[in-house]
Formats: structure tokens, C-alpha cells, sequence
């Protein structure tokens, strides 16, 4: 008995706060008045109860073998943190001292509950051994649950997205297994309102001494904002992606301090003839090795009215850039001209420019067909005026040797088709030529009675190889073989059964350009003789030629019929009006 008064006084007057705890609900058998002070309480009062019914709703769960941590309620609802250790189980009873974790660790538990809850972050517990998740009111209030809420995983799973269920169980799973931090981003359907939200949640298990999985403890946060804005600058890139790619845009970064840039789509590397494992160009080399040296001037001169204005740079120059030919070769190069435009970023409103963000165009081709549109329309303007003074001077002669109205519009009209004609043959072809054969052909084929080539017998023999006229000797010569076939069919071989034209043509070299020799016989047609008078076709032949053409050219009305030779440079063909030119 004195011993246990003794023990009893011991409990009583211990300075520490002591339960004895029974059963298996850890039921309190006896409390020392040290436990009832903590709580608010008489000791008496605590007589009864089980740990579970003084613990606070919101605090984490009292460890099952009673150590650790853990949270529990005073009279009047507030917390009080509170460390456990129990003693060895005697006869169905453990005496547990309970000692109140200091205020100030407490209050520095207060002010990080307070920073994470100003973060947006809520917190939260797992215990595996009733599998509920206990919630912070910010977690419940991200999680759409009530205040207090203590739902259970297997519930909460539910509410995860499909897709992402699996992915989330896989890396806490993995995170577990290593004893290691996770953090995962999942689609959640709150409970409250059934809306989707983007949620990030952290955590970390914890374990006992002994290497048992005690529970998890992390943070949640609501990121659907986040999210949402992530999504529309994925959507506006991808749409600047796709507006640049179509455009044949190269995207940039030169960062002006270190001269480095980053080319940010392979366009950039496709106008500068590059490959990535070659590097990007710095400007010291874009104006050392790159540029024109005629642009480099004017080049600079933008970048520094960009520097020294409002930031944005809009300059054009002419690039060296290598083809697949061999390295370092001249003849492997070429030169494409560029358009760059972008805006330089500072570091202040009035400090240094940090970077040049900004995109490329080449524009070579635009400028080449420029500059090929602008000589079509000079090459227009002046055929245009060569027409008029041909039809005009047609107009003059035909009237002049007409006899009447009838000959005068036969003559006329046969005139101005052959004109047309040359002219469609013209605009038709890419290269603005017309074929010699062709030209012939149009004209003698109503009077041939069968192939026009060589050795063939028939009216028409027509023998010299391929020879493409161009424009400015297209016409007059087109005009010149309307006027013979004209000729030789009212006067000459092409007027009866039985006569026959012979052409013969070919090229041989000049001093500066090849030259056409040109070769038309009549035969077995009435007897010739030079002309009473000079019509539009002898002024044709004789001045026309000479002047426009520059031709050497004979005549020969011999009885036998008339010959007709003509020795006429060929001007070079203007590379620029080929549309089909490459570059």
C-alpha cells in the first residue's frame, strides 16, 4: 500500500503531464492534473475519453504506438501541439507522458501554415492506416470539400482526370520506392461545383524507425490559371509558328552583350545555307564574312538609327551564302538578299539593349521578279511603240499600191495577222522568242502539199536547225517571210502548180554574237523580173531589215525565180525576262 500511495502521489504531483491509457481504443484510465492544466481541464474530466476525441480536427493524426507528434484540442477548441512518449505496456496499461511542443515552435508552425496559405499552397496528410486524407481549409477549399474534411484517398482518386491517374499513381509509386520528394500536376474535379482545375500537389512520405511507411505529408496548390495561361502562350507560339513557317520566316535572338545568337526555327538555318552542328553567326561575323561589302554601310547605319530611336531595326542587305558545292569555293557561293526586322530589348527604359528579337526574310526572289516586271514593262512600252510605227507605215504603203478597196483589205489584213501572229507567238513563249520554223511553217503551210522538211519533194523545203528569235528581230523578220510567202504567192513559185520554195538557214559565229544566214529560193514559177515600182514589201525587205535587224541583205529577181539571202546578227537573250530563271 505505501508504495502504491506513493506511486499515486507520483502521478499527481509529477510536473510533467502524464495518461493512462487502456484498451484498444487508448481509452484514458487516469490523468495527472499537469495533463488536465494543458488542456483546460480538470483531470477528472479527461477520465473516459479516448485519445481520438481530444485530438483537433485539423491537426495530424496521434501516432498509433503513441510517440512522435501530434495535435490536440483544450477546452475551448483551440490547438496545442503536443509530443508523446509512452512506456512499456504493464497489465493492459501505458502510462504516456505528454509534453506541450514550445510556443514558439509553435508559432513558427502558425506563420508557415500562414506563408504557404498566402502562397496558395494548402496542406495536407495521409495516413495509411484508415486511408484518409487529412486537408488544411486552403487544401479542402483548392480540393472543393468542406472545412475539416478528412476524405479518403481511394475517394479522391476518383476525381482525378483519367488521363492522368495512372501517370500520378506511377510517379508517387516511384518517388515511394526511392524515398525521395515527388511533385505531380494532375486535371481535378472539384467536389463542390463539378468544375475541372489544374492542381499541383508535392509530397513525401515519412517513416518510422524501424523503416515503416507511416504516412505522406504535402502541399497542394490550385494552378489552373497557370495552366490556362500556359496553354494560350503554347496556342500563340504555335500560331506564330505556323504564320512564320508559311511566311518562310527565320525567327532570332542576338544577345548584343556576349554577341551570341539563337536561331529559333530551321528556315533561319535554310536562308543562311547552314547546318546546325555548324553554329549560328555572331554580328562580328554576319559583317566581317557575311554581308555584301556595298550593304554594310547602310546595314550599320539601321542598326544604329534602331539603337538610337525607338528599337526597331528594318534592314535589307545582300548575303554570301554557300551552296552544296565544294567547300570554300567562290563558284560554290551565292548571294540571296535579306530583310530583317525586329526590336531591341533594353534593360531599363533608358539602359544598355539587351537582346534583338526579330525575324529574316529572303526576299531574292521577290526583288528578282521586281526588277524582271519592271523590264517587261519597258520591254512593252517599246514594242508597243514599234507596233504602232509598223501598223501605221502598213496603213501608208498598202493604200499606196492598193488598186482598190478589195486589194487594199486583202493586203492589209494578211499584214496585220502575220503581225499578230508573230506577236502571240511571242507573249506564248517564257523566254519572249519565236521560232524561225515556226514562223515559216505558219506561213507556207496553206501552200504545202505535203511535210515541209528536206528530201521530202514536196512545194515547201524547209531545212536549217533549231534557231529561237528574239523579240526585237522576231517581228521584223515575221513580217519579212509574210511579205515573200505574199509575193511568191500572187507573182512568183507559189502562184502556179508546179513551182517549189527552197529555205535554207543556219548560224555561224560573229565577231561579238552569232549571226543567222538566211536562204530563200523560188523555182518553177513564171519568169521574174525586178519590179515596176517599189512596194511596201521591196521597202520591207530592202529598209526594215537593214534598219532594225541590222541584216546584210540581197536580192535577186532572176528569171528562174527570186532569191533572197539576208545575213542578220542575233541580239543575246535577256536572262531576266526568264521566269523559269534559277537562281
Amino acid at each position: 500500500m505505501p508504495d502504491v500511495s506513493l506511486s499515486r502521489l507520483a502521478f499527481a504531483g509529477a510536473p510533467v503531464a502524464l495518461a493512462c491509457l487502456t484498451g484498444p481504443d487508448r481509452r484514458i484510465a487516469a490523468a495527472n492534473p499537469a495533463l488536465g492544466a494543458l488542456l483546460g481541464l480538470a483531470a477528472g474530466d479527461l477520465v473516459g475519453r479516448t485519445i481520438a476525441e481530444i485530438e483537433h480536427p485539423h491537426g495530424p493524426a496521434t501516432d498509433p504506438d503513441l510517440s512522435g507528434d501530434g495535435c490536440w484540442r483544450r477546452a475551448d477548441g483551440s490547438p496545442v501541439r503536443v509530443r508523446l512518449r509512452a512506456g512499456a505496456e504493464q497489465d493492459g496499461v501505458r502510462i504516456v507522458a505528454v509534453e506541450a511542443i514550445a510556443e514558439a515552435a509553435t508559432a513558427r508552425a502558425e506563420q508557415t501554415r500562414l506563408a504557404l496559405a498566402s502562397a496558395g499552397l494548402g496542406e495536407w496528410s495521409w495516413s495509411p492506416a484508415d486511408g484518409r486524407v487529412v486537408l488544411s481549409d486552403r487544401a479542402a477549399a483548392i480540393l472543393g470539400q468542406p472545412a475539416g474534411a478528412t476524405p479518403a484517398w481511394a475517394a479522391l482518386q476518383q476525381a482525378v482526370g483519367r488521363d492522368d491517374l495512372e501517370r500520378v499513381r506511377a510517379t508517387v509509386q516511384d518517388a515511394v520506392a526511392k524515398a525521395i520528394p515527388y511533385a505531380v500536376e494532375m486535371r481535378f474535379r472539384r467536389a463542390g461545383d463539378g468544375q475541372e482545375a489544374w492542381i499541383s500537389a508535392r509530397g513525401q512520405a515519412t517513416w518510422a524507425p524501424d523503416g515503416t511507411l507511416t504516412g505522406m505529408i504535402g502541399v497542394l496548390q490550385d494552378i489552373t490559371a497557370r495552366e490556362a495561361s500556359r496553354r494560350a502562350l503554347h496556342d500563340r507560339e504555335q500560331r506564330l509558328r505556323v504564320a512564320t513557317t508559311v511566311a518562310a520566316l527565320g525567327i532570332f535572338e542576338w544577345h548584343v552583350l556576349d554577341d551570341q545568337s539563337l536561331w529559333e526555327n530551321e528556315r533561319m538555318w535554310e536562308i543562311f545555307g547552314r547546318r546546325p552542328q555548324d553554329g549560328t553567326i555572331s554580328m562580328r561575323e554576319f559583317f566581317r564574312s557575311v554581308v555584301h561589302p556595298e550593304d554594310k554601310a547602310g546595314f550599320r547605319a539601321a542598326v544604329a538609327a534602331a539603337l538610337h530611336s525607338d528599337g526597331v531595326l528594318h534592314a535589307t542587305a545582300r548575303i554570301r551564302r554557300p551552296t552544296d558545292g565544294p567547300a570554300k569555293d567562290p563558284a560554290a557561293e551565292v548571294w540571296r538578299t535579306i530583310e530583317m526586322a525586329g526590336r531591341f530589348e533594353r534593360d531599363g527604359p533608358a539602359g544598355l539593349p539587351q537582346r534583338l528579337i526579330g525575324v529574316v526574310a529572303d526576299i531574292t526572289d521577290r526583288r528578282l521578279a521586281e526588277e524582271r516586271q519592271s523590264l517587261l514593262i519597258r520591254e512593252l512600252h517599246h514594242r508597243v511603240k514599234n507596233t504602232l510605227a509598223t501598223v501605221q507605215a502598213i496603213v501608208g504603203s498598202t493604200a499606196r499600191t492598193a488598186s482598190s478597196i478589195d486589194s487594199f483589205y486583202e493586203a492589209f489584213v494578211g499584214r496585220i495577222m502575220s503581225l499578230a501572229h508573230t506577236h502571240s507567238v511571242l507573249t506564248e513563249d517564257v523566254w519572249q522568242t519565236a521560232s524561225l520554223r515556226g514562223l515559216l511553217e505558219n506561213e507556207l503551210r496553206p501552200y504545202a502539199d505535203g511535210e515541209m522538211g528536206p528530201g521530202t519533194g514536196g512545194r515547201i523545203d524547209l531545212d536549217g536547225p533549231a534557231v529561237d528569235l528574239p523579240s526585237e528581230v522576231a517581228v521584223p523578220i515575221g513580217m519579212a517571210i509574210h511579205e515573200l510567202t505574199t509575193n511568191a504567192a500572187k507573182y512568183g513559185a507559189l502562184s502556179n502548180r508546179a513551182g517549189q520554195v527552197r529555205i535554207r538557214w543556219s548560224v555561224e559565229p560573229g565577231d561579238d554574237r552569232p549571226r543567222l544566214r538566211f536562204h530563200w529560193r523560188e523555182s518553177g514559177g513564171p519568169a521574174g523580173a525586178p519590179p515596176t515600182r517599189q512596194g511596201f514589201g521591196s521597202r520591207l525587205l530592202q529598209r526594215v531589215l537593214t534598219t532594225q535587224v541590222q541584216a546584210e541583205v540581197a536580192i535577186d529577181y532572176a528569171p528562174g525565180g527570186l532569191t533572197l539571202t539576208m545575213l542578220a546578227p542575233l541580239p543575246a537573250r535577256n536572262a531576266a525576262l526568264n521566269p523559269l530563271a534559277t537562281l
